[in-house]
């Protein structure tokens, strides 16, 4: 495994990290072999987020007694000062520990939740006062909007920035450049694109060549997944591969949604982006369970489209939304649940 630093926090990661969405769906037991593979083969980077269901309790009893070994990463949608203190409170119990490496304020979407976090009573208060008790020792931000990560890396305090970074989104690679030069760490989330793509080993290569890149952090469900997605780490990309991987990026690129916001508000209130990533841990990640949970939670689904079309004009990669949204509801959407 090879390490690289974690932009101003200085940790040395490993370039693999271990990407903690999809142990959800597998016991504790199961968890903990799949997280104790990953320690053999040298990862030492593990991001959970409290959104994540049991994934930080599982975390915590699997790194009993290893605690040393690992750099753990959690995050939280808190936006106020007590919700956010809170929370640090139970992912501190949940993951066993008395500090946690990196804290993130998770999916900070637009202008109104960035100055809620970052105002006077919000949540980034709340972690500066944990970062001074030293019980959390690094703050960083995630976020699916490019806009936002454009305006997010000018804040001094943020030391980290977790943002999609594939073979099919490649939008904020000249941002994640003056990330770099301002030492900022990134952190390439949705590396397999959301589970669309099925070669993980190419698709870590991928990223893996640039050297902006602190880690990536493809989620792990099983031993084989730690094991070939290891082995990226192990070999450099070859110009037949980067071509592969521009030829995939053609093929898809009018077919996936960046969740870069453009398309909203829609006059139905669907949150267009939001479903399409639900379907996608509901088809790519098999998490129907948490999937269907969330997207109940919806004000509007899918089946809510009156087609008039407003997105599409909308939407600067020219995707083709009202067929896209055709195909969450294809899914046999009752009462707003996802059905096999």
């Amino acid at each position: 495994m090879k390490y690289r630093v974690l932009g101003k926090t200085h940790l040395k990661v490993s370039e693999i990290g271990f990407g903690g969405i999809p142990i959800q769906k597998l016991t504790q037991e199961e968890a903990a072999k799949v997280i104790h593979k990953a320690e053999e083969t040298g990862i030492n980077f593990i991001d959970t987020a409290r959104a994540y269901s049991c994934s930080e309790e599982y975390i915590g009893k699997a790194l009993k007694g290893r605690r040393k070994n690992w750099i753990i990463a959690t995050k939280s949608m808190a936006r106020s000062y007590e919700d956010m203190k809170r929370d640090i409170e139970i992912s501190l119990k949940n993951l066993n520990t008395d500090y946690i490496d990196l804290y993130q304020l998770h999916n900070v979407k637009d202008i109104a939740s960035y100055k809620e976090a970052f105002g006077e009573n919000g949540a980034l208060k709340a972690l500066l006062e944990a970062k001074e008790k030293g019980i959390i020792r690094h703050i960083g931000v995630t976020s699916h909007s490019l806009d936002m990560l454009k305006h997010m890396i000018e804040n001094p305090l943020v030391e980290t920035i977790m943002y999609p970074y594939n073979v099919v989104e490649r939008q904020a690679i000249e941002t994640f450049k003056l990330a770099k030069e301002r030492n900022i760490g990134i952190i390439a989330m949705k590396p397999m694109a959301g589970g669309v793509l099925s070669d993980g080993k190419l698709a870590l290569k991928f990223i893996l060549k640039d050297d902006f890149i602190s880690t990536a952090i493809p989620g792990m469900a099983s031993i084989q997944e730690v094991i070939e997605n290891v082995s990226a780490s192990k070999e450099e990309i070859t110009k037949d591969e980067i071509e592969l991987c521009d030829n995939i990026y053609k093929e898809m690129d009018k077919e996936f949604c960046r969740r870069c916001g453009y398309c909203a508000p829609c006059p139905q209130g669907i949150d267009i982006p939001f479903s399409f990533i639900l379907r996608g841990y509901y088809v790519n990640y098999d998490l129907k369970d948490w999937a269907k949970e969330r997207y109940n939670n919806l004000k509007a689904h899918a089946s809510d489209c009156r087609e008039c079309g407003i997105c599409e004009t909308r939407c600067p990669y020219d995707l083709q939304i009202r067929k896209m949204l055709k195909e969450v509801k294809n899914l046999r959407i009752l009462g707003g649940i996802f059905v096999a």
